[in-house]
């Protein structure tokens, strides 16, 4: 399939995107994934698709709209210099496309490189307090400073105090958008999205000129958790949307961090919630780094070996993999599977190279 019709898939609702792919794909074979493999490669219009027939006039009517639009959206990609990154690109991140429900396309603004970095999300309240704004600076410049790329939504309170302590360490940061790249919101926050595109990467998977609706932004959350190895929460209430990004995180397999607050204050009583769930407590950007396993440059000696993971047993020196091999090799699934193989590619036991494949490494830190 070619960049128009990724375009065009990705501006339909998703119950018209099953009816139309569905048919296409084997029993086995999941519509979020399925499609973009060869097996639809050949696929030349959407009105021709094996489900086209059954989906009826209203269907056909949001495809011709879909098209027209994906022309005027590709030339505004042009303008305003976007990356446009369908699912199945190399420079699609492997993390984000293991969910369940990966964005069909991703509108990039900045480096599509840095969205396949080791990152952390940093999430919490909008409204939230000196307290708050400090702890997510603090541990976004701490984490930024041991070389993680810090992933938040751009919003007001938490969100934006991660991206600026980010900024100040001089270290690279994803903002996931729930508006197309070029609508920044609040508006007051657009020097510090120009900030984060000149090192690090602005993202939405909705196209250029789409605005900030209230329902765009739980499915911005799915993307915060998917680009990341964990998801830390910071100041969240009982009903913050934050709590979503970690129901999300936990579903996609990622691990889920909290920081205490006062307990006279409602202000932390979703993020205590989380801690009494099993969240991990946050006190320090070490407390994150001790969960992820971060490794400590030159930690052992030349010449000294690793100890064997499962996953790397299963690899011969010298021959390369790709996700599905590993994940028949080691009996486990793709959204299990590619966090620990971007942890071992942190600890220097794994090493990518071209596409999506992975080769056994003796080198460490």
């Amino acid at each position: 399939m070619d960049l128009h019709g990724f375009v065009a898939l990705s501006l339909l609702p998703a119950s018209l995107v099953q009816a139309l792919l569905r048919p296409a794909l084997s029993e086995s074979e999941d519509v979020a994934h399925g499609w973009s493999s060869s097996d639809l490669s050949g696929l030349a219009s959407l009105a021709s698709a094996p489900g086209a027939g059954a989906i009826g006039p209203g269907g056909h009517r949001c495809i011709e709209w879909a098209r027209r639009r994906t022309g005027r959206a590709l030339e505004d990609a042009t303008r305003l210099a976007l990356a446009v990154v369908p699912l199945g690109d190399d420079r699609y991140p492997p993390l984000l496309a293991a969910i369940p429900d990966p964005p069909i396309v991703l509108w990039v603004r900045g480096d599509c490189g840095v969205l396949r970095d080791a990152a952390v999300a940093i999430v919490g309240s909008r409204a939230a307090s000196r307290y708050g704004l400090d702890v997510a600076a603090h541990l976004a410049m701490e984490l930024g400073r041991a070389g993680a790329t810090v992933v938040s939504g751009l919003a007001r309170g938490v969100d934006s105090a991660a991206h600026r302590g980010a900024v100040e360490a001089r270290a690279r940061t994803v903002a996931v958008l729930g508006s197309g790249v070029d609508v920044v919101y609040p508006p007051e926050h657009r020097a510090l999205a120009e900030a984060i595109a000149a090192d690090g990467a602005v993202v939405s998977e909705l196209p250029p000129g789409a605005p900030p609706k209230p329902q765009h932004f739980p499915l911005r959350n799915r993307i915060i958790s998917g680009l990341s190895l964990a998801v830390v929460v910071v100041e969240a209430s009982e009903r913050s949307g934050s709590l979503i990004t970690a129901r999300r995180a936990l579903e996609q397999g990622r691990e889920v961090l909290a920081v205490p607050g006062n307990i006279l204050s409602g202000r932390h009583r979703g993020t205590h919630g989380l801690l009494r769930d099993g969240a991990k407590i946050v006190e320090t950007a070490d407390d994150i780094l001790e969960e992820l396993k971060w490794p400590a440059r030159c930690s052992s000696p030349p010449g000294s070996e690793p100890a064997e993971d499962g996953i790397v047993q299963h690899m011969r020196m010298g021959e390369t993999y790709d996700l599905d091999e590993l994940a028949r090799m080691t009996r486990l699934a793709s959204r299990v599977l590619l966090p620990r193989l971007l942890q071992l590619e942190l600890d220097g036991l794994v090493t990518r190279v071209s596409g999506a494949r992975f080769l056994r490494s003796r080198r460490k830190w």
